[in-house]
């Protein structure tokens, strides 16, 4: 059906940002924007365009800021240049193994914080077109987490599991010995009653032994 075939068509093309879509980095340091693309039929004249804190992805939009800006002829041929700003440098590479079209922000500043949205369209696939986005914040120093709560609570839990455990053990070996001494006694009630009380090699027991007949 030609709605199907459309629909596949739109679904072909992916891009990606990565697992987590937030970059943290210190202010006037160099950090990476990482983004990649795949394709199932490949691709011909592909355009890609990097956007920073666009609402819409169409030139003359309100909050429309490209850049950076690269076209590919092929896979077998790498992205060049269209247009870009003087701080990205492009780091990327689409003759490997992954289409990868990756930039990298020099000395950023606060106001650079925002978001940067990786746009890629192939007229391969009746222009269709996809984008990710990812989200920068800029500090002025890297904060350590203080892990010592956690380290606590972890101590906490590990003890109060340990001791569970113990008390399980002392439990099962009391437990043990109990049934071990009432088993013993068993043994000897069943031994003392199946006892023959003779004596001196007669049967029979001293309550049964008759007195002897007066003369």
């Amino acid at each position: 059906l030609p709605g199907l075939h459309i629909l596949a068509i739109v679904f072909a093309l992916e891009v990606s940002v990565g697992k987590t879509n937030t970059v943290m980095a210190l202010n006037n340091s160099d950090v990476l924007l990482p983004c990649t693309f795949t394709t199932c039929i490949g691709f011909q004249d592909l355009v890609f365009t990097w956007y920073f804190n666009s609402t819409e992805l169409v030139r003359g939009s309100p909050g429309f800021a490209s850049i950076y800006h690269g076209k590919i002829k092929s896979k077998a041929s790498e992205p060049f240049l269209v247009g870009r700003n003087p701080r990205v440098e492009f780091v990327g590479s689409t003759t490997g193994k992954d289409n990868n079209i990756s930039i990298v922000l020099k000395n950023v500043e606060f106001s650079d914080a925002g978001k940067y949205t990786c746009h890629v369209k192939n007229p391969k696939e009746k222009n269709a077109q996809h984008n990710a986005t990812i989200f920068l914040t800029v500090v002025q120093k890297m904060v350590e987490t203080d892990n010592t709560l956690t380290l606590i609570i972890v101590g906490v839990v590990g003890g109060l599991i340990g001791l569970l455990i113990l008390f399980m053990l002392i439990k099962r070996v009391v437990l043990f010995i109990i049934k071990k001494t009432q088993d013993g006694k068993k043994e000897c009630l069943v031994s003392s009653s199946g006892n023959d009380n003779t004596e001196n090699g007669l049967a029979g027991s001293k309550a049964e032994q008759k007195a002897p007949p007066k003369a």
